[in-house]
């Protein structure tokens, strides 16, 4: 049996790596999970609302503010209070993100779709398009890169939602997290938890950010 007090803090931790690794992956992946099903459910409602308001400009303010609103509540606080409508669990955890994940969607939606040229759209209806064939065949297509980027700050912002979903029994890394700080000798704990949120990140914001330059009409192929 190995002596844990007895290694140094690289090797604690890489044995921590080797003795639980398949508990870290599995928090991992739902950790994952939670943030994506969040973000998918705010595109779902975020991205139609948003040309909704291009094309009802009265309502933007109202629309825009309130999301406006659920944003400036903190994580915790907002976690609180969802919680004494939807109790503990993963699925308070994802509608949280998904609540969070509202702004940033809508807004680069908004941003994407009101920047689209004029002249494009008028050479659309010219064609004969409908006000539906020029959504999705003109402005969808070249707002998309904005768009992309407001999912690709939504997704960041979920994964450090879902890390504080512990507090509310939704596990994912949080709970190695936390189990770091509550051990007497925890720092390697804390480490093996925060390499994995932390390459979750990066990947994801590389990974979206690829899209993201990819999808942008200006960016040369």
């Amino acid at each position: 049996m190995v002596d844990v007090t007895q290694l140094n803090l690289f090797e604690q931790t890489v044995y921590y790596f080797q003795q639980n690794g398949g508990y870290l992956l599995e928090q991992f992946l739902r950790q994952l999970l939670m943030t994506t099903y969040g973000v998918i459910f705010a595109i779902i409602v975020a991205v139609p609302l948003g040309f909704f308001i291009v094309h009802k400009r009265k309502t933007s303010s109202f629309i825009l503010g309130v999301a406006n609103i659920i944003q400036t509540i903190p994580n915790l606080a907002l976690l609180s209070v969802v919680m004494l409508i939807m109790g503990l669990g993963t699925n308070l955890v994802v509608f949280t993100i998904f609540l969070y994940s509202i702004l940033p969607i809508l807004r680069n939606t908004y941003t994407g779709v009101i920047s689209v040229d004029e002249t494009m759209i008028d050479v659309g209806k010219g064609m004969g398009m409908t006000p539906w064939q020029v959504i999705f065949q003109v402005e969808f297509p070249l707002a998309l890169s904005v768009i992309m980027g407001g999912i690709r700050n939504a997704f960041i912002t979920g994964i450090g939602i879902s890390t504080i979903g512990t507090f509310v029994g939704a596990g994912g890394l949080g709970d190695v997290l936390q189990r770091g700080v509550n051990a007497s000798q925890g720092t390697s704990i804390i480490i093996a938890a925060v390499i994995p949120i932390s390459l979750m990140s990066i990947l994801a914001d590389w990974l979206l950010g690829l899209i993201e330059k990819k999808l942008d009409p200006s960016s040369s192929k």
